[in-house]
């Protein structure tokens, strides 16, 4: 476990007065990154040392930054860092291969029928109507790209964020039909749902 008086996290960062392109630049890779063991997030938790952080505080490529920053408005610049980042992220997203495990046709059935029992707890009452097996094989496929999502990390609220997260969702379920034909069909279905 790390202390947190030696770590800073990325928002913490940022209250000092740093911008997401300084931490980039000027900080360059977290010395500690994983998931936040207090709640369940999306994106991962950046932890930078602090004595690290302070030392490039005090070095002039640090005031030469904050000042550009300061000079440029502020408003600005985030707003600029925002558009680039979004960029940035749809860029990641178009490019990225998706790669689909490819599996025989009865253990996609049974690893799909398994995931729909563990979503549901237990399974509903009843039957399956005529399309649900497509539909559980996609919902599984789709849960094992779940890792491309750490592709959104860094958008917030809504600067691109909906935008990425519908072309993700679009390239998998591509990704889904080129690997597996008969389930063109149920991802061509998700797809025209989701464009609404």
């Amino acid at each position: 476990m790390t202390d947190r008086w030696l770590y800073v996290s990325q928002a913490g960062v940022r209250r000092r007065g740093w911008s997401d392109v300084m931490i980039r630049e000027l900080l360059g890779l977290p010395d500690v990154q994983g998931r936040d063991p207090r709640r369940y997030a999306l994106t991962p938790l950046r932890l930078y040392l602090l004595a690290r952080v302070e030392t490039v505080e005090r070095t002039p490529g640090f005031a030469a930054a904050s000042s550009s920053l300061a000079a440029s408005g502020r408003s600005g610049a985030v707003g600029a860092l925002a558009e680039g980042r979004r960029a940035a992220v749809l860029a990641a997203v178009r490019a990225e291969p998706l790669l689909v495990p490819r599996l025989p046709a009865a253990e996609l059935e049974r690893r799909a029928a398994r995931h729909r029992r563990l979503m549901t707890a237990g399974g509903g009452g009843g039957g399956p109507s005529p399309g649900a097996p497509a539909r559980w094989q996609v919902g599984y496929l789709r849960q094992t790209l779940a890792r491309y999502e750490t592709l959104l990390d860094g958008l917030y609220g809504d600067t691109g964020r909906r935008e990425a997260e519908r072309l993700l969702r679009r390239r998998q379920y591509e990704a889904i039909a080129a690997a597996y034909p008969a389930l063109a069909p149920e991802c061509a279905r998700r797809i025209a749902l989701e464009s609404r």
